[in-house]
């Protein structure tokens, strides 16, 4: 397994349980100074994390840990207990999640993860650090046909707090993007529950789709008759899923960006704009005034695509074909939440998802569905 040098720490090394015995600051203890040696530490800290998330996916047994409690090496950062606690469980929870995925034929045989801090904001005795997380596994030739590697760049909140002997414990991590969580995430059981949208009257909502494997089979016409470019709205969003369209307007902290990414896509390949009609989600279009709803929107794009027949639902997401579309509703209510294309399928049926927040390359619906066991799930065919 490759890794870079940072994230060859362990967490023996780079992130050490921190004695509760020596939390409280005496008084008068000075404000910690936070150096460039610092925000190294924290890099290291954050990479030795998210490293051990994804190699808890690849490798049988857990990553090397201590429960010890140890000084360690000058400059390294330390797992506070209740941290050092929830961490377990998410390594436990990775640990399920391969062996779900193994049981479906899914593997992985070697991952490198890098981590960059972007900022760190002070006050007082606590750092919080805002870093972006760029993960890469290799799929394990199981079937033969799988993809070469999955990809996806996550952004994250770190936590950090300051002991009265001038080292820093590692308090919290959140994920601080939208839509699916990463492959490394633990598994989230339930979503939290948020109101759904209220569907107008005069538009056609998409059915729910099956998520058995294998599927009856739905052909598709991806060759030079076919309705559109399907190949195109795949090279699009594989050429774009990391590196953004500097054309196109973003919409990463205005409700998540997957949506627009996936109308660039589909234009990309052939989709037609529209910037008149006769009802409010009857039009499609990006210009320099802006997006119509139904571009950047999860369910507008459905009630367009689904009123104005652009698609049709699919009964089952694994027939899903290259160009075909994946939306999630997390929590069951109505409302979905996310949107991804597809731009690899195998030929045992596997399809695979390239997307917007978090950034995404071919990840597996498959594994989608392990991560996401209580979402719905709505399958397109454009």
């Amino acid at each position: 397994m490759r890794r870079t040098a940072l994230a060859a720490l362990s967490l023996s090394t780079a992130l050490l349980p921190l004695s509760t015995a020596n939390s409280a600051p005496a008084k008068g203890t000075p404000t910690p100074e936070v150096t460039a040696a610092t925000v190294n530490a924290f890099a290291r800290a954050a990479n030795t994390l998210f490293t051990d998330r994804t190699t808890a996916l690849v490798e049988d047994s857990p990553p090397g840990r201590t429960a010890s409690k140890t000084t360690g090496a000058p400059g390294a950062v330390r797992l506070a207990a209740a941290a050092a606690k929830t961490e377990a469980a998410a390594l436990a929870s990775l640990h399920d999640t391969r062996t779900r995925l193994a049981e479906t034929g899914e593997a992985y045989t070697g991952s490198d993860t890098e981590v960059t801090v972007d900022s760190v904001q002070v006050r007082g005795r606590t750092a919080t650090a805002q870093v972006t997380e760029d993960s890469t596994l290799t799929y394990a030739k199981i079937r033969g046909d799988e993809p070469d590697t999955t990809a996806f760049v996550a952004h994250h909140e770190l936590i950090f707090a300051a002991a009265p002997d001038g080292t820093w414990q590692l308090t919290g991590e959140r994920l601080t993007d939208q839509g699916p969580r990463p492959l490394n995430a633990p598994v989230q059981m339930a979503a939290p529950a948020v109101p759904g949208a209220a569907r107008p009257g005069d538009v056609i909502d998409a059915p729910r789709a099956a998520i058995t494997y294998p599927a009856p089979a739905r052909a598709k016409n991806l060759g030079t008759g076919a309705r559109y470019k399907y190949a195109a709205m795949a090279t699009y969003a594989e050429k774009h899923w990391k590196y953004y369209n500097s054309a196109y307007r973003q919409y990463g902290g205005d409700g998540g960006d997957c949506t627009n990414f996936l109308s660039q896509a589909l234009y990309a390949g052939g989709w037609k704009q529209v910037t008149k009609a006769g009802s409010e989600y009857g039009t499609w279009y990006s210009k320099a005034s802006g997006e119509s709803l139904t571009w950047i929107g999860v369910n507008e794009w459905s009630w367009f695509t689904q009123t104005a027949r652009r698609t049709t639902p699919l009964a089952n997401a694994y027939q899903m074909e290259i160009g075909d579309v994946l939306q999630l509703d997390f929590d069951k209510n109505g409302s979905k939440e996310h949107s991804m294309l597809t731009t690899y399928r195998s030929a045992s049926g596997v399809p695979y998802l390239t997307y917007h927040s978090a950034d995404t390359y071919r990840r597996s619906l498959t594994s989608l569905i392990a991560a996401n066991p209580k979402a719905a799930y709505y399958a397109y065919r454009s």
